[in-house]
């Protein structure tokens, strides 16, 4: 795996497709393709200018993570899609407490990893709006000096709260089907227990934390 590929995948490490799923309350108006294209310019280059210091301590690292990807993200949206139709069986508990595990998996995971990368940069090629829903795909480039260049789209969807980043396309895989996929092999291994994936979850928050 290049480094630009893991890379994005750490601005990201989750999202969705849009298409055909509605969940939660209604959106707000749909993005414009040039706000969406600024906003995912600014988002990325913050991650890249303020979290790539080797100089960060941990907790520094997961303070500036977790306010980026609050700020970028529409995590309870994602959370509701990566769950897929085990959202719909898991108890209010369960549904409370895999929106908090996925989160602190996220940071915990992925907020030290910045102090590997060193002199990306980030390129937007286009951005088109796509779908019913009126998201903006927003096409970039992501380069390191000597590497190539990984094609990285960011859907970014207009919500109540404002423009929210939705899904990350890697190099034309979407990081929120991937973890889908993921997370519905551990819940049908298990005889369609949903405790079963909060009970991995617990295990992998804990061995971040404690590493």
């Amino acid at each position: 795996m290049t480094v630009g590929v893991r890379l994005a995948r750490a601005l990201v490490v989750c999202g969705l497709l849009s298409f055909g799923l509605s969940w939660g309350a209604p959106d707000a108006a749909a993005a414009d393709p040039a706000a969406a294209a600024a906003f995912v310019e600014r988002l990325g280059n913050q991650a890249i200018e303020t979290l790539a210091k080797p100089s960060l301590g941990p907790d520094e690292a997961k303070r500036r993570f977790r306010a980026l990807f609050r700020d970028g993200f529409d995590l309870p949206w994602i959370s509701r899609f990566v769950l897929a139709r085990y959202w719909r069986v898991a108890t209010a508990a369960q549904r409370a407490e895999f929106v908090d595990l996925f989160e602190k998996l996220i940071i915990e995971t992925y907020s030290l990893r910045f102090s590997e990368y060193s002199g990306e940069t980030m390129r937007i090629v286009s951005a088109q709006p796509r779908g019913r829903r009126g998201d903006v795909f927003v096409d970039t480039e992501i380069r390191r000096p000597g590497g190539p260049a990984v094609g990285v789209e960011w859907v970014v969807r207009g919500t109540r709260d404002g423009l929210k980043i939705i899904d990350i396309i890697v190099e034309q895989v979407s990081m929120g089907v991937t973890q889908r996929q993921e997370f519905a092999s551990v819940i049908q291994r298990q005889g369609g227990r949903v405790e079963a994936l909060l009970e991995l979850l617990r295990g992998k928050v804990g061995s971040a934390t404690t590493g």
